[in-house]
């Protein structure tokens, strides 16, 4: 891999993503979710249980050792499965995570419990989106909702939900069913911030009008691997002869899409519209 094509501007904006990500959620971690004593959820929280449980039995069980054990064999499984950019993002996201945990006093900023949960579950699903728009993941459980993810066309969030939920109910019987409670609202809150922010996986279909379809095609299919529909026509205002070319993205692609058809047709008409289900072969954006 040559040097222009590792420090790309694509490269460089994943690789700022990956480090505000795990910046954002050490802060979280130590400010607020330890502080009041949550379980973060996936990997994180098996490690933090990990933790706790071997504490009960005056075992001293690293959080890091731990957290970065499980997550080696996931990410070895997805090199294959999904791309190796995406896992180098992914790891790097979790050593910096990891550093950042260590380096940052742990302080306690809220003293209502409440307000530590509510807080800590904004900051934690607002960093795990960022990780997630730049290409990258928190690793762990994450890895495994975005395998799943690329096969079938379905986001898995909430059921990454239900599953840190089974790991609530360990939590509860270990530390208090009062801080599981909290915990699963942390959960829920963070969850909510990654379902409504992350929308790799959301399609829209743009209806385009315009009357240079082959150069508005063409720009099209030169920059995304998704199919167009051309239906021709006559508009009723001009009586002039005009298409309407229909195509499926995802959210994620949706933005740069329009760019493209504007700079082939300054003049294009666009409308977005949401796409509640699709059914047939659509490719995913790469990773």
């Amino acid at each position: 891999m040559t040097e222009n094509k590792i420090f790309t501007r694509r490269n460089m904006f994943s690789l700022g993503a990956m480090i505000l990500s795990s910046f954002i959620m050490a802060c979280g971690n130590n400010l607020l979710i330890e502080e009041a004593n949550l379980l973060p959820g996936g990997v994180m929280g098996i490690s933090r249980l990990t933790h706790v449980v071997g504490g009960l039995f005056h075992v001293n069980v690293p959080l890091i050792v731990v957290y970065l054990g499980l997550n080696i064999p996931v990410a070895l499984f997805c090199i294959r499965h999904i791309s190796k950019r995406f896992v180098l993002l992914s790891l790097i996201q979790i050593l910096m995570l990891s550093l950042f945990m260590h380096l940052f006093p742990h302080y306690r900023i809220f003293d209502q419990e409440i307000l530590n949960v509510i807080f800590g579950g904004v900051i934690w699903g607002a960093g795990t989106t960022i990780a997630l728009q730049g290409g990258g993941s928190t690793g762990g459980t994450d890895f495994i909702a975005l395998y799943v993810s690329n096969k079938t066309g379905n986001e898995i969030w909430m059921q990454v939900f239900f599953f840190n939920c089974l790991q609530l109910a360990i939590f509860g019987s270990v530390a208090g069913w009062g801080q599981a409670g909290y915990s699963i609202i942390f959960q829920f809150i963070s969850t909510r911030m990654i379902n409504t922010f992350h929308n790799r996986y959301k399609r829209v279909v743009l209806q385009i009008f315009t009357k240079h379809k082959t150069d508005v095609t063409n720009a099209y299919l030169r920059r995304f691997d998704h199919g167009v529909t051309i239906l021709d026509g006559t508009g009723g205002y001009t009586g002039e002869k005009t298409s309407l070319l229909l195509a499926v993205t995802s959210s994620y692609e949706a933005s740069e899409a329009i760019e493209v058809i504007r700079r082939a047709d300054p003049h294009a008409i666009i409308n977005v519209v949401k796409s509640e289900k699709l059914v047939g072969n659509f490719k995913q954006p790469r990773l």
